[in-house]
């Protein structure tokens, strides 16, 4: 039986659900048979409204929000992300809730729950307690959503200008077989190249031809067309 919580949780996002909405993510999160997001299930409810639903709950104790992140509910599990990162924030022992993300791992199961909550929590904690073994460790894992944790915890690290945890890890990547990595470690190498253009066209003199398309393609978005072209061409197939 769900608890009491989780029930409170996702009777207050209940009336923002929207029906056609519910019917369209299955498709967009992948959670049919064989999907990276399969047996996942959706309210239809859109972000804005599950972080003023998340607002509502701000200041429960990690035990209820593991309670949240234990629900079927797609929409759930991100209000308690969202509901984490504030207790991070807030949170005199940063350690325990780094430490409870981690352990909680299994239910970050989907790109977006990772992209809302991998940078503010383990990446903002690994600034001032470095610990390149772990990055290490999530970016050799075989789960999916570990791998891509690893690589968007570093845009806290772009974000205060240290550039690189990311090409490290973009360098250790470029052989993963799923585009959901391929696109997270193009969009850390975009990022970093705001910070260091320089930095990003040396990683793309050396690895280029390495590189899947969709990854070389997310890395080159902010570059001139004459730019991207150049180095497109040298983008191997994800076939």
């Amino acid at each position: 039986m769900a608890s009491s919580i989780a029930c409170k949780v996702t009777a207050t996002l209940r009336p923002y659900a929207e029906p056609e909405k519910a019917r369209k993510l299955p498709q967009f999160f992948q959670s049919f048979p064989g999907g990276y997001g399969e047996g996942d299930r959706f309210l239809g409810v859109r972000v804005p409204h599950v972080r003023r639903v998340a607002g509502q709950f701000y200041g429960m104790k990690l035990g209820e929000i593991s309670e949240l992140l234990a629900s079927p509910w797609h929409e759930v599990r991100l209000c308690a992300l969202v509901i984490l990162v504030d207790a991070y924030r807030n949170a005199p022992d940063r350690e325990s809730c780094v430490a409870f993300y981690l352990a909680h791992l299994r239910h970050v199961d989907n790109w977006d729950l990772v992209d809302a909550s991998a940078y503010h929590i383990l990446g903002d904690y690994l600034l001032e307690h470095p610990d390149p073994a772990l990055l290490e460790r999530l970016a050799q894992s075989g789960n999916l959503w570990e791998r891509r944790v690893a690589v968007v915890a570093t845009l806290a690290f772009i974000r205060a200008g240290i550039l690189g945890p990311t090409f490290a890890l973009a360098q250790r990547l470029l052989s993963d077989p799923h585009s959901l990595i391929h696109k997270a470690v193009g969009w850390m190498l975009r990022e970093a190249g705001k910070r260091d253009a320089t930095m990003l066209r040396a990683f793309l003199d050396e690895h280029a031809s390495e590189m899947p398309r969709t990854m070389l393609r997310y890395a080159l978005e902010k570059m001139e067309k004459s730019v991207r072209e150049g180095y497109m061409k040298r983008g191997r197939s994800e076939a």
